[in-house]
């Protein structure tokens, strides 16, 4: 899919961006994300709610060429297409093309539960984040998607892409426990870089019996971290860890 035209009618599938940039989502870059609207998973502890299940009407070409310009002449070299799920919208390729047209290397944020996408879009990309929701045999139960089968299959793909590939996982203490963790270290055996991140509660979270729990202990993390590099040669990383 060819670059689309700033006098194209149609709107981008960008629904909203971060003001600032950040050092934080793309590793070496100073870089910008974006929001794409539409969600297929589930998750209880999802802080961009809002997004899911519905479409959101994006930016205008014009206006998402005027902004990569303006982030461009503040020295911002990387783009984030995150979401909701970007996989979800026909013209990700076109954005892509689009930010690459302006000089961003490009990352894209993705819930691996489209492969064939994934697959057509790699060879556009710099790198990729996908999230690890759980053990694969669980992500019916966990995040209301029955296709685990896809989820392996985008692990494939991105581990044989040759890209800056980052797994990740939001450990929830009810959910990711020792057992669940080895689970998850028998599928990821061996990658290079995994990061896992804390539950963070809020009073907006879908699932109300998440609001009120506490945020993961920071000795979890480093728990599952230290089970996870010893017992399967994993590279992992703690969000917050010194």
């Amino acid at each position: 899919m060819p670059a689309p035209t700033l006098s194209d009618p149609q709107l981008s599938p960008v629904y909203a961006l971060l003001k600032k940039p950040t050092m934080i989502d793309f590793a070496g870059h100073l870089a910008v994300v974006f929001f794409l609207s539409g969600c297929n998973f589930r998750c209880g502890f999802c802080h961009n709610a809002e997004l899911l299940g519905r479409r959101r009407q994006g930016l205008p070409w014009a206006r998402l060429d005027a902004l990569c310009h303006e982030f461009r002449r503040n020295w911002v070299t990387g783009a984030v297409v995150s979401g909701g799920e970007p996989t979800l919208h026909e013209d990700l390729p076109g954005l892509i093309h689009f930010l690459k047209g302006h000089g961003f290397a490009v990352k894209l944020d993705t819930n691996g539960s489209r492969p064939e996408v994934l697959e057509r879009v790699l060879p556009l990309l710099d790198a990729v984040a996908m999230d690890i929701k759980c053990a694969p045999e669980r992500y019916h139960e966990f995040v209301r998607f029955a296709d685990s089968a896809t989820v392996i299959r985008s692990v494939e793909l991105l581990r044989g892409s040759g890209l800056g590939v980052e797994f990740r996982t939001t450990v929830v203490e009810t959910v990711h426990t020792a057992a669940e963790m080895h689970r998850i270290g028998d599928w990821l055996r061996g990658a290079e870089r995994y990061l896992l991140q804390p539950f963070l509660p809020r009073p907006d979270l879908p699932d109300e019996s998440l609001r009120g729990r506490p945020r993961t202990p920071q000795g979890l993390l480093l728990s599952h971290a230290a089970l996870l590099r010893d017992g399967y040669g994993i590279n992992v990383q703690v969000r917050g860890e010194l």
